[in-house]
């Protein structure tokens, strides 16, 4: 891979932060499926299904990429909020209030992907640094998708 161990290391403590945010937020968007109440139930709950497909595969490439730089993935719940940084919350079934804490938890994840893609710059790591930014378009767009339902 060419790339220097301090590369490398710096590049797998940033994926492994990412994974247990994914992780995290895939099992609240889960949970929304499962429990949300709401006049726009069977929209929502669709959206939900949606949406936690998509995050189920970022979680998938994302372990995947730390494999590629040569690190075992953390695979435990206790090791992904251990490393996580979104807190998890007990679900209540009010569709609005799902949609506010998804928001937010994409937007936290969006703002710890840009500095974390400012310091992945200042390296070699390229092909860590394109997968952040596809990471970046993709929490972009489901933030606006899980805002545009509060809107109405």
């Amino acid at each position: 891979m060419n790339l220097s161990k301090s590369d490398i290391l710096f590049s797998i403590k940033i994926l492994k932060e990412l994974l247990a945010n994914t992780y995290v937020l895939s099992v609240k968007t889960q949970g929304s499926h499962w429990n949300v109440e709401d006049t726009r139930f069977h929209m929502l709950h669709n959206f939900f299904s949606e949406q936690y497909s998509i995050l189920t595969e970022k979680i998938d490439e994302i372990a995947e990429r730390i494999r590629m730089l040569g690190e075992q993935s953390p695979s435990s719940m206790s090791a992904f909020l251990d490393l996580a940084t979104l807190k998890e919350t007990d679900h209540n079934s009010d569709g609005k209030k799902m949609l506010q804490q998804l928001t937010e938890d994409h937007h936290a994840i969006i703002a710890t992907l840009r500095k974390s893609i400012e310091l992945v710059a200042k390296t070699q790591d390229q092909g860590t640094l394109d997968f952040l930014i596809g990471c970046l378009q993709l929490h972009e767009k489901m933030a606006w998708m899980t805002d545009s339902h509060l809107k109405t």
